[in-house]
């Protein structure tokens, strides 16, 4: 048999299409484009660029030397990180922080979102929103401020305590409450500002969904659970992939505000070790190591993730 004609195939010519709409596209929407250059250029010089320099986690760098002159070492500081006495904790600490708010504080915008939706009082509803919102604009030095002079031992959470016959604790400092009140204080800082997102997908839903719902004698709850939580699922299924994503990306900034060595048991985290060893103890190499190999495993989560949703229900990133 005769070679196949390539141009001839389905496939190229829907490629040749699709060429062509994009041509035709950029000179339609030129000023469009163009808007989007500088933040092209803002992700290609400070997001692209640097990723050269992830090869000192393979090298023992040397500011003096360069990273091109430095000594190759291959995986050496991998095999530290991975036999090391903090790997295990490390990886425990940021493993249970991310589950615990991916239970409780993923869901919790999709709640306030469903009860807003039920609020007939406009002014309600805005005050509401407003309140719950806010603490998203303060800085996150105030907020951990806040967060310590709430759970000191004679802050407002242990007066209620000791009002309701408990004692008095300085919460920090006790290790076993540590991630309750991270994950607490992320979800009061959070709530509003993810229940945006979904109030938006809200607005999408077709009126005639619930007419038709009420016509079958659906009461609210029913509504609720037939036509908005539908309405809403690949809103829903779009940011939990790409919260897996973010699974072992336990921000160190507000770890190190709140920890102390008294804490580092259930408060450290990958983040906050690879803070310690890179800046406090100038080892740039390992510390790259350890933040190359957090990456490789929040890729994987979000391939797999997005892979698992598209089969299971035809919604994903790409």
């Amino acid at each position: 048999m005769g070679a196949v004609n390539q141009e001839a195939t389905p496939a190229f010519a829907e490629k040749k299409r699709l060429e062509v709409g994009l041509l035709l596209d950029i000179r339609k929407n030129k000023l469009l484009y163009l808007m989007l250059l500088p933040v092209l250029l803002y992700y290609v010089v400070f997001h692209y660029a640097p990723m050269y320099g992830a090869i000192i986690a393979f090298k023992d760098f040397s500011p003096r030397l360069g990273i091109w002159g430095s000594d190759w070492v291959g995986f050496e500081h991998f095999e530290t990180f991975f036999t090391g006495a903090y790997f295990w904790r490390t990886i425990k600490n940021t493993i249970l922080i991310s589950v615990y708010e991916l239970i409780f504080g993923f869901p919790a915008p999709i709640i306030l979102a469903l009860l807003l939706n039920e609020v007939k009082n406009s002014i309600f509803k805005r005050t509401v929103q407003t309140v719950t919102y806010m603490p998203h604009f303060i800085s996150l030095v105030v907020i951990c401020g806040i967060v310590k002079d709430f759970t000191a031992s004679d802050g407002i959470i242990n007066s209620l305590i000791a009002w309701m016959g408990g004692e008095r604790v300085t919460l920090l400092l006790e290790p076993e409450w540590f991630r309750t009140v991270y994950v607490t204080s992320g979800i009061w800082q959070h709530i509003g500002w993810g229940t945006i997102i979904y109030l938006a997908a809200l607005t999408g839903i077709d009126p005639e969904q619930y007419e038709a719902a009420r016509m079958d004698g659906a009461g609210r709850w029913k509504q609720m659970l037939n036509v908005t939580l539908p309405g809403i699922m690949p809103t829903i299924v779009i940011l939990l992939i790409l919260e897996m994503g973010r699974m072992m990306n336990v921000g160190f900034e507000k770890i190190i505000l709140l920890y102390n060595p008294g804490t580092y048991d259930t408060a450290d985290v990958v983040s906050s070790y690879v803070y310690r060893v890179g800046l406090q103890d100038f080892n740039y190499s390992f510390s790259s190591a350890v933040g190359l190999f957090n990456s490789a495993v929040n890729f994987t989560l979000l391939i797999t993730s997005n892979w698992i949703s598209r089969k299971l229900n035809d919604t994903s990133l790409w």
